[in-house]
């Protein structure tokens, strides 16, 4: 068993699952795959089993889920898959290979060798890497993430990101049950959380391409609820602060 476990989470992506299993697996430094399906019905979950059965049976599992339950619950199912089994580092990334997975070594060192606890593949931190998006949706994602560092003080340029990697001890110090945000949000509550409980935070440079097969899954209501999360969590902060200068005072 690989001490490294990419979680996917998958929704109607039988036309990538495959093909990213087979790349992140036969990569040089060994991961395993935790893809965690909710109730494709275009049958990637199928996919995934025959791959578990006929070639990869001790480095590829599966989740199924009854339906769309959304991202953050999928990846916070996984963390707890994870921690009950010995992996070090735990990873998240999509499916449609927005994320490149030639870049999870990087992210792994960014962690095992440089000393991290949370390494981020950034799309901002050298600029701005993201391909194939409209002008649009490349400005939202850019300047969300820049509202979200003025809003909450977290020194990071990609809060939003979604191709993250995790020591264990980074999930085993947050109350995984507390976190409460589903979509787009989760990205950044996971960030603020682990930033809030002191952990040290890298920032690896990738190059974000939009998926060429399948379906996205972004929305407007995502945003939404991101923009309004973002408040949230630095209303929960302040109270929290005011309720322990009371109690100390």
């Amino acid at each position: 068993m690989s001490d490294s476990i990419i979680i996917i989470p998958t929704y109607n992506e039988k036309e990538n699952i495959e093909k990213i299993i087979r790349v992140v697996l036969g990569l040089e430094k060994q991961f395993d795959i935790l893809v965690i399906d909710d109730g494709s019905p275009d049958g990637t979950a199928e996919i995934v089993k025959k791959l578990m059965s006929e070639e990869f049976p001790d480095r590829l599992s599966l989740m199924e889920r009854s339906g769309k339950l959304g991202l953050g619950t999928a990846y916070i199912a996984g963390f707890k898959w994870a921690l009950e089994r010995d992996y070090e580092y735990i990873f998240e990334m999509d499916a449609d290979f927005s994320h490149n997975p030639n870049d999870l070594p990087r992210l792994y060192d960014a962690c095992a060798k440089d000393g991290g606890d949370l390494a981020i593949g950034s799309r901002y931190v050298t600029g701005v890497n993201v391909v194939n998006w409209p002008m649009g949706r490349v400005l939202m994602s850019y300047f969300a993430s820049k509202y979200v560092r003025m809003m909450t003080g977290v020194p990071i340029n990609d809060t939003t990101a979604g191709f993250v990697c995790y020591r264990r001890s980074v999930l085993e110090a947050m109350n995984l049950g507390n976190i409460r945000f589903k979509g787009y949000a989760f990205q950044i509550e996971m960030k603020y959380t682990a930033y809030k409980l002191g952990f040290k935070i890298k920032e690896v440079p990738v190059v974000f391409v939009n998926r060429v097969e399948g379906t996205s899954k972004m929305s407007g209501g995502i945003f939404s609820e991101a923009l309004f999360g973002v408040i949230r969590l630095r209303m929960t902060n302040i109270r929290n602060r005011h309720k322990s200068s009371i109690v100390n005072g």
